[in-house]
């Protein structure tokens, strides 16, 4: 049986019975709920500083038409706010849906107790993300409601949870007894820390954790100047008032394995073309070599076709690349790979291609979805890293490890993996970025992060290179890095 509601969806019989299935203290949310439905505009603009700044961070967590169920969605307005491509929102209050519904007829809402997996039921399909935003400080049952939704997700799907951090809880209760803002009735004390543990016992894996908004207010502009510059800085980032949680369902391996394509970029280097091949194992049962060569002075380029000739075993293809710069051979031999994974192998042979099988096993089992090497856990060869590269080397990656929300030991490893589906979404997003990396390892990264991949550092042994010469240069390529430096700070933090 279904109910129609003007201009909306059908009320499925689980929204109907849901009224009956509510503990006492669900009943008290609901209440309060409609009762607060047709002031919640007034709340919200008294606080526009806060909301709009959660929203916006919320629309740079979630990629541009994605689609989207928001659990506890209220009026529906932060979901319409994200633009999602299908955008479903659910939750306890009637008199809340009502107005979702009138404001948002483009929309799909539902009433309901999301805790009760009858109400969830009568949600179809999956979705690119789900989003509580607060929710969870009303659930009676946090780590089952988080296990429920399991059946809206797909490995690639991922759950945002939003909330206050608990250091403010005696702010925001003085603050609602001024009457400074909405009343929330009894809410769950819970840490950043607290609702990852809960998603990783309820399945899901924690990818990301962030912090925002030290001054909720504008106060003439000072607001929004402290919370762009010094909110985001280490250790006072935890004193912010809003705590974000990204988490992704566990890993599972997959099968049967995926085809891989081995991207090696390659200039000035004739004396390693033969040796890639050579010594890289066959780690999957479809194999794609490019060679794409980058204008180089000691015929790189014919080599790159002999050994293509001299391998007709092997699926080797050869281009030149049309630009300069190894980002732009990444991307050009990106674009016409045909491997479900995606692999740079930099044609230097620093990083053994012996090694490659355990990147391609760490990414193929589900450990993770961008795969970073990494020079500095083992001892490097005498001569591999001059001692100044390493000293910068270890000091960007602390700095970036803080900018990305990531650890990373080594940024600039060339030998970086993710799934070609993932690199889509990248090259889909770019114009956040806009053309800003010579490396390419930093578009890359910069895409990974803010497609809240789960980030995976295999760490490898880095050997002397046997032909040829480094094509970095230390003061140059170090100025590079700063301007990254800064470039990472205005697009990740301080917006």
């Amino acid at each position: 049986m279904t109910v129609k509601t003007a201009g909306t969806v059908p009320a499925t019989t689980a929204e109907a019975d849901g009224e009956h299935r509510l503990s006492p203290r669900q009943e008290g949310v609901r209440a309060l709920f409609d009762r607060l439905a047709m002031e919640r505009d007034r709340w919200v603009e008294r606080n526009r500083a806060f909301h709009e700044s959660d929203r916006a961070y919320l629309r740079f967590l979630i990629p541009e038409r994605a689609s989207v169920l928001e659990v506890g969605c209220g009026t529906g307005d932060t979901l319409a706010f994200l633009q999602p491509l299908r955008g479903v929102g659910i939750d306890l209050s009637p008199a809340m849906i009502a107005q979702a519904r009138q404001r948002h007829p483009e929309l799909e809402f539902h009433t309901g107790n999301a805790e009760d997996p009858e109400v969830l039921a009568g949600v179809a399909g999956t979705f690119d993300v789900i989003l509580l935003s607060d929710t969870v400080g009303f659930l009676d049952d946090i780590e089952d409601t988080l296990r429920h939704l399991q059946r809206f997700a797909t490995p690639r799907t991922r759950i945002i949870v939003s909330y206050h951090s608990r250091l403010w809880e005696p702010v925001l209760e003085l603050a609602e007894r001024l009457g400074l803002k909405m009343p929330q009735g009894q809410m769950n004390w819970l840490s950043s820390a607290d609702i990852a543990g809960l998603l990783t016992l309820a399945g899901w894996q924690p990818v990301k954790r962030e912090w925002r908004q030290l001054v909720p207010r504008r106060l003439l502009g000072l607001g929004t100047l402290i919370n762009r510059s010094i909110a985001p800085l280490p250790g006072v980032r935890k004193l912010c008032l809003r705590n974000y949680v990204v988490a992704r369902p566990a890993p599972q391996a997959s099968a049967p394995p995926p085809s891989c394509t081995v991207l090696i970029p390659c200039r000035n280097e004739r004396g390693n073309i033969e040796n890639a091949i050579r010594r890289l194992p066959r780690f999957c049962p479809d194999l794609e070599v490019i060679y794409v060569e980058g204008n180089s002075k000691d015929n790189t380029y014919e080599e790159c076709l002999r050994v293509q000739a001299a391998y007709p075993d092997w699926d080797i293809k050869v281009m030149k690349q049309p630009g300069k710069g190894k980002g732009d051979a990444v991307r050009a031999g990106f674009n016409v790979a045909r491997g479900d994974i995606l692999m740079i192998l930099d044609a230097d042979l620093t990083v053994p291609p012996e090694a490659l099988p355990k990147f391609y096993r760490a990414i193929a089992s589900g450990r993770g979805e961008f795969i970073n090497g990494t020079r500095l856990v083992y001892p490097m060869a005498d001569q591999a890293m001059r001692f100044l590269n390493w000293i910068a080397n270890r000091a960007f990656a602390r700095i970036f490890s803080f900018l990305l929300n990531t650890r990373f030991t080594d940024t600039l490893c060339g030998t970086k993996v993710l799934w070609r589906r993932d690199y889509e979404q990248i090259v889909a997003n770019r114009h956040y970025f806009g053309d800003f990396d010579p490396f390419g390892d930093f578009d890359l990264i910069f895409g990974a992060s803010k497609l809240n991949l789960e980030i995976v550092e295999v760490p490898i042994r880095y050997a002397d290179r046997s032909y040829g010469e480094t094509q970095i240069s230390r003061f140059t390529h170090g100025w590079l890095l700063l301007r990254m430096v800064l470039f990472a700070w205005k697009k990740l933090k301080a917006f």
